[in-house]
């Protein structure tokens, strides 16, 4: 069974920074784009930011200038590093991988469990 799993949520100050990681594990015959996604309470699920496999990203506008994504293929794990954190960036943050379990196999997006992210005095 394949599986995303998230580390590196918590509570920083405003201005702070930190990391997030997401390592997929399983049978996996390959996996595409990657990317974050968050949620706030009684929001809709938003992009932060996504990677293609060739390294090609894209970020939210709110995010851009702040945060970098970047993704280890060997590993099959991708990173956001976020800098310069806002109150308004408190979120739920959840990974997203576009999936091949097998070369026949359809193309599926996988999700992790999500790490909170609390920015905060």
């Amino acid at each position: 069974q394949v599986q995303l799993l998230e580390s590196g949520g918590g509570l920083v100050q405003p201005g702070g920074s930190l990391s997030l990681s997401c390592a997929a594990s399983g049978s996996i015959f390959r996996i595409y784009a990657m990317g974050w996604y968050r949620q706030a309470p009684g929001a809709q699920r938003e992009l932060v930011a996504t990677i293609t496999a060739d390294d090609r990203t894209n970020f939210a506008d709110s995010v851009k200038g702040r945060f970098t994504i970047s993704r280890d293929n060997a590993k099959n794990t991708v990173y956001l590093q976020m800098n310069s954190l806002r109150p308004e960036d408190t979120a739920v943050y959840l990974c997203n991988a576009r999936s091949q379990d097998t070369r026949w196999a359809k193309i599926y997006d996988l999700w992790g469990q999500g790490t909170q992210v609390t920015v905060s005095s």
